[in-house]
């Protein structure tokens, strides 16, 4: 039953308040999530990530991301990521945030290759290094992040000639594993 409610609610079969979830929504995707279902979790981790039908909460949003995010769920890992680099309401901690960046980012995540690019850019959990931002920035911005066109533009500005070269060869490596695929 607890299946069938939750596939109901993704289905858009349960309608939902246009401000977010609805208690009954809720409900069902909780138990979902703690049945294990892993897009249950990330949904959940989610709605406390952004106060989507409950109060934005990022501690809960932690929890709920986590168990997604070892499950392999690419946007929760990102998200997860994100909450540690940010660190605005949970402890900041870079290099917990790199190893979950960049699992996202080595699935497409796009929010995730840019904040690989801010992690290597600021020496965030990993060495400075403008080549791997560069990299990361140009495969974000090849699939239409502004921000990441910008982000690469100054990274640019910090680059010897010589390293921009390379950094192009990288990027296109990068961009044949880890840009999503479309069919």
């Amino acid at each position: 039953m607890k299946k069938f409610l939750f596939g109901m609610m993704l289905a858009g079969l349960i309608m939902v308040s246009p401000s977010g979830y609805g208690q009954e929504e809720l409900a069902a995707l909780r138990i979902a999530a703690e049945d294990g279902d892993i897009a249950a979790q990330a949904t959940l981790g989610s709605c406390y990530y952004n106060g989507d039908g409950v109060a934005k909460d990022h501690t809960e949003a932690e929890q709920w991301l986590r168990l997604a995010a070892k499950q392999g769920d690419a946007g929760s890992q990102a998200l997860l990521g994100i909450l540690y680099y940010e660190g605005t309401t949970i402890l900041q901690d870079y290099e917990e945030a790199g190893k979950w960046i960049r699992l996202a980012a080595k699935q497409g995540n796009l929010d995730a290759q840019r904040y690989m690019g801010l992690c290597y850019f600021n020496g965030a959990g990993v060495s400075k290094d403008y080549i791997e931002a560069y990299a990361w920035f140009n495969i974000a911005s090849a699939q239409g992040d502004k921000k990441a066109v910008s982000l690469r533009e100054n990274c640019l500005r910090k680059m010897k000639p010589k390293n921009v070269l390379e950094a192009q060869r990288l990027s296109r490596k990068y961009a044949e594993r880890f840009l999503k695929q479309t069919d």
